[in-house]
């Protein structure tokens, strides 16, 4: 593990394959995401012929219709999308980025394994997730320890997911955010989704020992005062990063350089002026 290391794989492996060994698994969010990828795939009237899908839940239903070749441990576990450059014309990263330590140079490996004016599209939990969670555990911990520790992902923010596809060298990048609340009876009935979901904590930093029932009872209490409707029902904000640029090549449309408008701002106002 280096020092920038954030994501225990090791950890992660153990969570991914606990998940997958479960008869119980809560699939409701994958399954939305799923059903937002291929309306998204289908506004493009292309198709792509060479496909390829990273996510550790590959092997759900709602991906069949991408009739991808599949890649899993060797991307999120070792961080290595070994293809030969150029070889696929639509490149899918599903639920996995927040998983990654490097992502700038994983993006950047994506980026290689697409033909040129190749679509690159990813979903990854956006900054409001669970934020809810967030806020009571660590005002729970904050007033009975008077200290925090990390206990949940940090998640990606839409400008910086812009940020980062154009670092990486995507032409046209595009991100927007799908949020959705779920509401559960108690912050517990949430929590048991989250395992079920197969996103508990990897992080490398996070407390080793066995947290207190004290801590998560004053959490809930925190959660249900702040954060819950009139039946009493709380309620839990999972947020959706969708993130996609293409591959450059030279028939894609370039933005105009500065200065070689032909008409002026003030000329289209001034005209307008005289029209009214």
């Amino acid at each position: 593990m280096t020092v920038r290391d954030i994501i225990d794989k090791r950890a992660l492996e153990a969570i991914v394959a606990r998940t997958k060994r479960s008869s119980a698994r809560a699939e409701f969010l994958l399954e939305r995401i799923c059903l937002d990828l291929e309306e998204r795939l289908e506004t493009h009237t292309r198709k792509f012929a060479s496909k390829a899908l990273i996510s550790p839940w590959s092997d759900h239903d709602g991906f069949q219709f991408l009739d991808a070749d599949t890649f899993s441990d060797s991307v999120w576990l070792d961080e290595r999308f070994v293809v030969q450059p150029e070889s696929f014309e639509l490149v899918v990263d599903a639920v996995n980025l927040h998983r990654i330590n490097d992502v700038p140079g994983m993006l950047v490996q994506y980026k290689r394994a697409l033909k040129p004016d190749g679509l690159f599209i990813a979903c990854v939990p956006g900054g409001d997730t669970l934020t809810e969670l967030r806020q009571s555990l660590t005002h729970a911990e904050s007033e009975l320890y008077g200290g925090v520790h990390p206990r949940v992902l940090p998640f990606m923010d839409v400008r910086d997911a812009g940020a980062l596809l154009q670092r990486a060298g995507f032409a046209l990048p595009v991100a927007d955010v799908d949020s959705v609340v779920v509401r559960y009876d108690t912050m517990f009935d949430l929590m048991l989704d989250i395992r079920a979901m197969g996103e508990t904590s990897p992080l490398a930093d996070r407390p080793k020992h066995l947290s207190t029932a004290k801590l998560f009872e004053r959490a809930a209490i925190h959660y249900a005062e702040n954060f819950s409707d009139p039946d009493g029902r709380v309620r839990a904000t999972f947020s959706f990063v969708w993130m996609s640029g293409w591959a450059p090549d030279a028939s894609q449309q370039k933005p105009l350089k500065p200065g070689s408008a032909t008409h002026s701002l003030a000329e289209a106002l001034k005209d307008g002026n005289q029209e009214g």
